[in-house]
């Protein structure tokens, strides 16, 4: 299973945003630390709103900042939130069409998969966003640029 680009910039902004929570970061700030598409990442912003992670202020004086507690978000809430098809083969996605597989009526492999993929879910949930940001001592995962 690999988590899409959308998901690992995701993870990459609510980190970036729990190291800071002093101040507001803007797209442009995050996209040019982490070397990726401000374009890409404007879409990565919107949907982390609406899903309720990240508040953000137009204008002047704007930003971004997490709109809860690190502590309070879970990694596994934010792969659900973010991956638009978790299915690990196939014939297990939305969008697959019944009959399509002649091994379907006796195949196993599909629950096998599926409790993997909640163990997996389940290994996530009991981490927070605190969790993955934290390191020894007081000193910061990601070094900020200063602003002024």
């Amino acid at each position: 299973m690999q988590l899409t680009r959308f998901t690992d910039y995701a993870f990459r902004l609510l980190m970036y945003l729990a190291q800071q929570p002093e101040r507001d970061a803007t797209i442009s700030e995050v996209a040019g630390y982490f070397g990726i598409s401000r374009h890409h990442l404007v879409k990565v912003v919107n949907h982390l709103g609406r899903c309720g992670f990240i508040e953000t202020s137009r204008g002047k004086g704007g930003g971004l900042k997490l709109s809860q507690n690190p502590a309070a978000i879970s990694l596994g809430d934010v792969i659900r939130k973010m991956e638009p098809n978790l299915a690990l083969v196939e014939c297990r996605q939305a969008d697959y069409k019944n009959g399509d597989c002649r091994l379907q009526s006796a195949c196993v492999l599909n629950s096998i998969l599926d409790e993997a993929l909640e163990a997996f879910l389940n290994t996530l949930d009991r981490y927070s966003l605190a969790d993955a940001v934290r390191q020894g001592g007081e000193e910061k995962l990601i070094r900020f640029p200063k602003k002024g």
